[in-house]
């Protein structure tokens, strides 16, 4: 076996301690003798979700040799607050340690510059691999059979329970709900996220009429009693009287008939969409990915495809999906669908005249709405990186990651303004932003009941109804920015290198033409004088203006490789994607080079091996 290059790893610290270990502090050295995966993660990215799912399996096959320790990473303010990385851990089923590391910490001494990001460090203490995004799950499941053999050889290598500690499970009704609808029957019929089940609750939004699903991770139709969901979300009524369900981690849209109880299929394979997947097609033969919310409009059903930043929509009269806006990259961009960029579509809401597609996006705290010929804009919100709690004219306002809208009957829009614990009100009339009410912990939804408004207060597990004010409440404004460090680089020409080492066992795919692609953009456009645009080549120059102090580069790369066997006919391939938001300050002296690892190690910091310095990772 060729011999590994090796670093160090640093220690794993965080403020706000450990989570899922029973009050026990873990470090590097109580993990000796175990592979340790480190999943840098923050809970508000949809990618992070997926790592958490690809990781289920991997766990389970290898609880013995692997612990997988989650560092949680903060992009938003609230998600450094320690409770709401607690309620996160449980919400999205997390069985595996978490250091809760509110001042990034940990991901500074890792060098770590996108979420999700896993780190795989061997027996002996050592990094040997770092992957960017999702996808990877089965190169480092190789990896780790690899360490496996190799440490058990050398005697390095200590099998045995992990520090995992399960919580007290809570009892209340609802647990992590997310979204509500309103049925014709005046019951409320709410999604039960992390319990794996759709709720119907009578008129006071308390006592449990039934309860639809088993209770346990799965993607079965059935009856009430035997079908099953997996972390479902948005919730919609067809003409029929029947539910459109967002069946989010099955990656599927279920139908629920109240009347039968009976639930179906009505489109996904159950398996996460990835880039080259079709975009269109018979309903039950495409791949989706994450829908967080569906809205019946001129027809069909429109979903929110949060984990591919797009819009898709259902049509029932042929029973086939297709993409209607969004090009898969994140970010804000506006125009015609085909050209427009979201970030996580998290919630929809058709407007009171049907003239318009109400759409919470989450990643860019924005608002935003589709009109009738498919044209996107933006109400509320600038981008990636600005958010906040201010009142006022659309153009200055600020939220932070709502995750749901309720279109209201005198034209303007209700947004549960999830992070800043708020309801919120845009008017198109006026173009003003007004707070509805406060102390609301973690909306995610709501639904008109007469002439009050129901709100999802997902972290309280309960339905808090509301009178409209007449007057909106005021709240002091608050501005804030992803507290991620800029990275200082000098003006002028910059070296961009996305690192990408293919898996063992594989190689690039270069049968149908070039298996990379590189896409770079910048905000504002300005800092870019020359580099913009796409390629294949994983490295390229960059020019940036030095009278253009700051900005974002956007960073999006691809990679595709396939199993190194000349006898496999039909060898197994595998999409590496990941999008970087980098923070850049121009700086005289600032570096010249910016390293971006999709996969592996970068040849220009690796430096150490181990018998000799041990350099941080990179």
């Amino acid at each position: 076996m060729a011999k590994r290059v090796r670093v160090r790893a640093p220690e794993l610290v965080g403020k706000g301690g450990w989570i899922n270990t029973g009050g026990r502090e873990l470090d590097l050295a109580g993990l000796r003798g175990r592979i340790a995966i480190v999943d840098f993660w923050t809970f508000c990215c949809v990618n992070c979700l997926h790592v958490l799912d690809e990781l289920r399996e991997l766990e389970r096959k290898h609880r013995d040799t692997v612990v997988v320790i989650g560092v949680h990473s903060p992009k938003f303010v609230h998600e450094a607050e320690h409770q709401a990385v607690v309620d996160a851990v449980e919400r999205y089923g997390v069985e595996h340690p978490v250091l809760d590391d509110p001042e990034l910490a940990t991901w500074k001494q890792y060098a770590v510059r996108a979420w999700p990001t896993l780190v795989v460090i061997d027996p002996e203490g050592y990094v040997v691999a770092q992957h960017a995004g999702e996808g990877h799950v089965h190169a480092i499941e190789r990896l780790v059979t690899e360490l496996e053999a190799e440490h058990e050889a050398k005697g390095t290598l200590r099998r045995g329970d992990g520090p995992y500690v399960a919580p007290e499970p809570e009892p209340t009704v609802l647990r992590f709900p997310g979204k509500v609808l309103l049925l014709p029957s005046g019951n409320f019929l709410v999604s039960d996220t992390t319990r794996h089940q759709l709720v119907e609750l009578e008129a006071d939004g308390e006592t449990v009429v039934r309860r639809i699903g088993q209770g346990s991770r799965g993607s079965t139709d059935s009856t009430s009693v035997r079908s099953r969901f997996n972390e479902p979300q948005g919730l919609a009524l067809l003409p029929d009287g029947s539910v459109v369900v967002a069946d989010t981690v099955s990656h599927a849209i279920r139908r629920f008939d109240p009347e039968s109880g009976r639930t179906t299929t009505l489109a996904g394979t159950g398996y996460q969409w990835m880039q080259g997947d079709a975009v269109s097609g018979p309903a039950r033969e495409v791949n989706l990915s994450s829908p967080w919310d569906v809205a019946w409009w001129h027809g069909k059903v429109w979903i929110a495809m949060a984990g591919i930043h797009q819009l898709w929509a259902y049509d029932p009269a042929d029973g086939t999906v297709s993409v209607i806006a969004g090009t898969s990259n994140e970010g804000l961009v506006d125009g015609p669908g085909a050209e427009a960029w979201f970030a996580q579509p998290s919630g929809l809401a058709v407007s009171a005249d049907g003239d318009r597609l109400w759409l919470a996006d989450s990643e860019t705290s924005a608002l935003r709405w589709v009109d009738r010929d498919g044209a996107v804009h933006t109400a509320v919100g600038t981008g990636l990186f600005d958010f906040g709690h201010r009142d006022g004219a659309a153009e200055q306002a600020l939220l932070q990651h709502p995750l749901g809208v309720t279109a209201l009957p005198d034209g303007s829009v209700a947004i549960s303004d999830t992070y800043n614990h708020a309801l919120r009100r845009y008017d198109p009339a006026t173009g003003e932003v007004t707070t509805l009410a406060t102390d609301l912990r973690e909306p995610s939804g709501a639904v008109l009941a007469g002439d009050d408004i129901v709100v999802v207060e997902s972290a309280r597990h309960r339905l808090t109804r509301l009178r409209l004010p007449e007057e909106a409440v005021q709240v002091a404004s608050v501005a804030h920015r992803t507290q991620r460090a800029a990275t200082e680089v000098a003006p002028g020409k910059l070296r961009l290198d996305v690192i990408f080492q293919a898996p063992a066992g594989q190689k690039l795919d270069t049968r149908y033409g070039p298996s990379t692609r590189l896409l770079v953009s910048a905000t504002p456009p300005e800092l870019l004088l020359a580099g913009e645009g796409a390629g294949t080549d994983l490295s390229r120059t960059l020019e940036l203006d030095p009278s253009v102090p700051q900005g974002v580069l956007h960073v999006s790369a691809m990679a595709a490789s396939c199993d190194d066997d000349p006898a496999n006919e039909y060898p197994a391939c595998h999409v590496h994607q990941q999008d970087w938001g980098v923070p850049v300050r121009l700086t005289e002296g600032g570096a010249d080079r910016l390293p971006l690892v999709l996969a592996g190690m970068d040849a220009g910091t690796e430096g150490g091996t181990d018998d000799g310095a041990e350099p941080q990772a990179p």
